[in-house]
């Protein structure tokens, strides 16, 4: 039996703006550990929605949302800030690295704000992420020094500081030309393949989807395909 990770059920979502609108309906899917998922569906259908409901940053919903077996039903914000530093790793379209910071640094970060080890450690652990990116070579460059394809496979490494159970991308590739959206979606494969790490990622490139493992289909607020 593969080990499930993440597990949605139910999930419904409305948002009061003046007047009710069903912004989810009825969602309901599960990712096993080293799946490597892609999210797709056009523009207001609700990927970005679904996505922060799964990172336990909306909690305003209707259903269940299960992270390693437990579900985050009735967590108070404190408990589901801890799950969100423990469990998830982030990569954004924006890649949020602090300029006057050195590379390492700046992966070092959600380790630190965790505090489960030394900055020894953390620093040990950042270095390590960043030869599996191959970008170790850039540790002690500053973060404003890197080019765009760079910078987003610092934000990668630091996704990966605290070995979280799931990465969830918000269009990790939207700015990047091909060339360098390749790089980094190699480097996810990689991350899946190699280290069976999972990975969720919202995406509107279909060249992109297209090779990941499974691809969750959304419209209208639905999943119409998941496959």
């Amino acid at each position: 039996m593969s080990e499930t990770i993440l597990e949605a059920k139910n999930i419904n979502k409305e948002f009061n703006d003046p007047v009710k609108v069903k912004v989810l309906t009825d969602i309901n899917f599960a990712i096993a550990k080293g799946e490597f998922v892609a999210l797709t569906g056009k523009s207001g259908c609700g990927k970005s929605t679904l996505l922060y409901i799964l990172s336990t940053m909306d909690t305003d919903y209707e259903g269940e949302l299960l992270i390693d077996d437990v579900s985050m039903l009735n967590k108070k914000e404190a408990e589901l800030a801890k799950v969100r530093n423990e469990k998830i790793g982030f990569v954004f379209q924006f890649h949020y690295l602090l300029d006057e910071f050195t590379v390492i640094k700046n992966v070092m970060l959600p380790g630190l704000k965790l505090g489960k080890f030394s900055e020894k450690e953390v620093e040990a652990r950042a270095m390590e992420k960043l030869k599996i990116l191959d970008i170790d070579k850039l540790a002690l460059k500053k973060a404003n020094q890197l080019s765009g394809g760079e910078k987003q496979r610092v934000a990668i490494a630091r996704a990966l500081i605290n070995d979280p159970d799931i990465i969830m991308g918000d269009e990790p590739t939207g700015n990047l030309d091909k060339k360098n959206s390749d790089i980094v979606f190699d480097l996810f494969k990689k991350l899946a393949e190699e280290f069976k790490q999972t990975l969720l990622i919202v995406t509107h490139d279909q060249s992109f989807a297209d090779r990941t493992h499974r691809i969750i289909t959304m419209e209208d607020g639905k999943i119409i395909k998941f496959y």
